[in-house]
C-alpha cells in the first residue's frame, strides 16, 4: 500500500510510470476508490461498438480482406453517375 496526500485542488499522483495513461475511478463508498487502468471508448465513438455496427464492420474488414485494391476506372465511373446507372460489379478497363 502507498500513502498519497491529496493536494489543495483535489489531485493526487500516481508516479510518473502512469503518466499519460487513462483510469477509471470508482467511489465505492465515501472515502473509498478503486482505480484501474485502462482504455476506454469515447463517447463520440461507443457507437461503433453496437453489435449490429460492429457486424456490419466486421464483414466489410473480411470482405477487404479477400477483394484487394485495385485501380479505379474514373471514366467508367463518370460515364455511369452521368448516365445515373445504379453501381454494379466493376467492370474490368
Amino acid at each position: 500500500m502507498q500513502i498519497r496526500t491529496v493536494s489543495a485542488d483535489g489531485q493526487i499522483t500516481l508516479g510518473t510510470g502512469y503518466a499519460g495513461q487513462a483510469v477509471a475511478i470508482e467511489e465505492i463508498e465515501p472515502g473509498v476508490w478503486v482505480v484501474k487502468l485502462g482504455d476506454f471508448i469515447p463517447r463520440s465513438e461507443r457507437w461503433l461498438h453496437e453489435p449490429s455496427v460492429r457486424q456490419s464492420l466486421d464483414r466489410a474488414l473480411a470482405w477487404a480482406d479477400t477483394h484487394p485494391p485495385e485501380e479505379s476506372n474514373l471514366k467508367h465511373l463518370e460515364d455511369r453517375l452521368n448516365n445515373d446507372q445504379t453501381p454494379s460489379e466493376p467492370q474490368q478497363p
